[in-house]
């Protein structure tokens, strides 16, 4: 097992399950702008991409639309599908085994920032963040890559030794693998093992308390 002393960990699929709120409000974008409300299947497939991007490949919006789109999404949102959302058992525990043991552990979302903050403080998960980290409102930094990216000029960090990513869908792993990370692919997210593994993830997490192995012994 590798000795990791700086871990990245995506929010939605990783720490919480965020669905429920989530697709609630895409939902309502769909229902305010007259919109035909995806199937399951596909209403599934906005968990982890960046939210524009997914209104645009998965509804067939124009850049306009997608703007609007996420516009209501961002209605519903902030006030009520912040919080469908639900703690992973064993996560609480493994922050703060992480923290005792003196690593530095860094949120880092596609998430918008100001709201992966009002998450992490509701359920009393940011006393063992050192930085949270996630996308703009103005769309200006959404990719994984370059929220990662983010992170890391944030925490100052230069020297990438011992640094791993954590996160449970193939954008984590694929933007770890662009700011020369590796990633720990989380199965019990939203992903699957075949789709982490395609993307290259340096080893795969069936539970937290197999994520909590991997990162502690």
């Amino acid at each position: 097992m590798r000795n990791y002393d700086v871990i990245l960990f995506d929010l939605d699929g990783t720490l919480t399950d965020s669905a429920p709120g989530i697709l609630n409000s895409v939902r309502y974008a769909c229902r305010k702008l007259g919109l035909p409300i995806p199937g399951e299947e596909t209403l599934r497939r906005f968990l982890g991409p960046p939210l524009i991007a997914s209104f645009r490949e998965l509804m067939g919006l124009d850049a306009a639309g997608a703007d609007r789109a996420v516009s209501a999404f961002r209605e519903y949102f902030p006030t009520k599908g912040l919080f469908e959302n639900e703690v992973y058992p064993g996560v609480p525990a493994l922050l703060s085994d992480l923290k005792a043991a003196g690593k530095t552990v860094i949120l880092a979302t596609s998430k918008p920032e100001a709201f992966a903050r009002r998450i992490m403080e509701h359920f009393d998960l940011a006393q063992y963040c050192d930085f949270i980290c996630g996308a703009t409102l103005d769309e200006t930094r959404t990719d994984k890559a370059e929220v990662i990216a983010y992170a890391l000029e944030t925490a100052g960090i230069t020297d990438k030794t011992g640094l791993v990513m954590v996160g449970d869908r193939e954008h984590d792993v694929l933007g770890a693998k662009k700011n020369g990370l590796p990633c720990i692919g989380a199965v019990y997210g939203y992903g699957t093992a075949g789709e982490l593994t395609a993307a290259g993830a340096a080893a795969l997490a069936e539970t937290v308390e197999e994520l909590h192995k991997l990162l502690l012994g």
